[in-house]
């Protein structure tokens, strides 16, 4: 027999965790299928912008986001070649209303354990491997990664949450293809006494990738970055014997002085963690019957360090429209319709900030583009706090 549940939801990252939470305060019966043991390292730039607190708020979560996330980011800045540049964060309502970052390990506990305390039934580490609709639900087989057993869930509503870099045997997961050089590989790292200013967070522009640096919880300095498969490869030939990520670190090093006296006597504090290729772009956010929130809808290039934002924003959306129909049969019909205007507000929303992402990693990753314009951000500094607006960092939360 099948658990019966009102909504499953695939994946306990922060876009699943937040439509979990946000579901269960409201008394849906939930169900969370995640693959991964908790605490995990993911490859991730770490920041929120500041427009979650208000949905932290609401959730119940921000005094606790608050006292475990890194100092408030005030500042952006631009590391590539030789220049360093800095400029004003575009500034929020009050004076606490900065954007901060927190490990993943931490954000993603804190998240799921909310969403289990608020009554959603937490499957982990389980991995829903088919989903099949033989009626008036939607049957999900999940199995153990642990001890191999298997189970059965069924649900009206069915929210993949899975991320857009693993594969997997859903419909909405992505299949496998032949590895191109053009692909972006995702690493990241965080290092002990570093020398970067509290309150910045530079973007890092070098041959072939972006990067970019922030404080995050307990002192720490995290570096994320993209690079192409084939400067990858060239990397590793000109350093050999080290790790990807340390080859990668001496490529930026050497490309960006701010990185080099950032990290001149910083320790790292774990091995490198990497994943991909990264797939940006926007996808179906209702197909087959299933709602996809987070990178699983649409995935904007970490370069703009939106990321995050967009996962729990998604949900947002997403939890708000199916409320809203709350004393209503969720027949086919209904759910079509739920899932049209959210496709439309999601565009509204995260639609612009991938477009703005894909042109900024271009210019990022080209050294003639960053010769070009070097010079003007140098008589005009003021142009990243623009940047950093069209990235979504003054956005409003959704509604």
């Amino acid at each position: 027999m099948a658990e019966p549940y009102d909504a499953l939801v695939i994946g306990g990252g922060p876009a699943g965790a937040t439509a979990a939470l946000r579901l269960a305060r409201e008394g849906w019966n939930v169900a969370v299928v995640e693959r991964a043991n908790f605490p995990r390292r993911k490859v991730c730039g770490e920041y929120l912008s500041p427009a979650n607190l208000a949905l932290f708020g609401e959730l119940g979560i921000a005094q606790d986001f608050l006292e475990r996330a890194g100092p408030p980011v005030r500042r952006v800045g631009l590391f590539a070649r030789e220049t360093v540049l800095t400029a004003p964060m575009p500034s929020r309502q009050t004076t606490k209303d900065w954007g901060r970052a927190l490990g993943r390990e931490t954000l993603d506990a804190l998240l799921l354990q909310r969403a289990a305390e608020a009554g959603a039934r937490v499957w982990q580490p389980w991995s829903a491997v088919r989903l099949y609709e033989p009626g008036e639900a939607v049957f999900c087989q999940i199995a153990c990664r642990e001890t191999r057993e298997t189970r059965e869930l069924r649900a009206k509503v069915v929210i993949a949450a899975h991320g857009s870099w693993e594969f997997g045997t859903l419909p909405t997961q992505p299949s496998r293809r032949a590895a191109r050089g053009s692909d972006l590989l995702g690493f990241k790292a965080r290092f002990h006494h570093s020398r970067l200013p509290d309150g910045l967070m530079p973007l890092l522009a070098f041959p072939g990738g972006y990067g970019g640096m922030v404080h995050t919880n307990e002192g720490r300095a995290s570096v994320s970055c993209c690079i192409r498969r084939d400067q990858l490869e060239r990397c590793r030939r000109t350093t050999p014997g080290v790790s990807a990520g340390d080859a990668v670190l001496v490529h930026i090093r050497n490309s960006c002085r701010g990185v080099r006296e950032a990290l001149a006597e910083a320790s790292l504090e774990s091995p490198w963690v990497s994943a991909g290729p990264i797939r940006p772009g926007i996808r179906p956010r209702f197909t087959g019957g299933i709602f996809c929130i987070g990178n699983a809808a649409g995935e904007a290039h970490p370069i703009i360090a939106e990321g995050i934002s967009m996962s729990i924003q998604s949900a947002w959306l997403l939890c708000e429209r199916l409320l809203a129909r709350r004393g209503e049969a969720l027949t086919d019909s209904v759910l079509e319709a739920v899932g049209r205007d959210y496709a439309v507000a999601w565009r509204h929303h995260f639609a612009p900030r991938i477009l703005f992402s894909a042109l900024f990693a271009r210019l990022a990753m080209s050294p003639a583009a960053v010769a070009l314009l070097l010079p003007l951000l140098g008589w005009f500094p003021g142009a990243l706090t623009l940047g950093a607006c069209w990235s979504g960092k003054q956005a409003c939360a959704p509604a």
